[in-house]
């Protein structure tokens, strides 16, 4: 399974982003950003749960490349 998959399943499994809101993001023209920084961007996720995103991030990137 592609990182970013599972990174948008973390994402709407818990912290509970919608569909709706992962695709708007996806649409938009800044799309090349990463896309735990444009959900902070545009208010859809607080500071600590970018926090925790990234936190994520570190523990799957271990996972994967163990």
């Amino acid at each position: 399974m592609s990182s970013n998959i599972r990174l948008i399943q973390f994402l709407q499994d818990d912290l509970a982003i919608s569909s709706a809101e992962i695709e708007m993001l996806l649409r938009h023209p800044e799309a090349h950003a990463p896309l735990p920084m444009l959900l902070w961007q545009y208010g859809l996720i607080t500071i600590q749960q970018l926090t925790q995103i990234f936190d994520w991030l570190e523990s799957d990137y271990r996972i994967t490349t163990g």
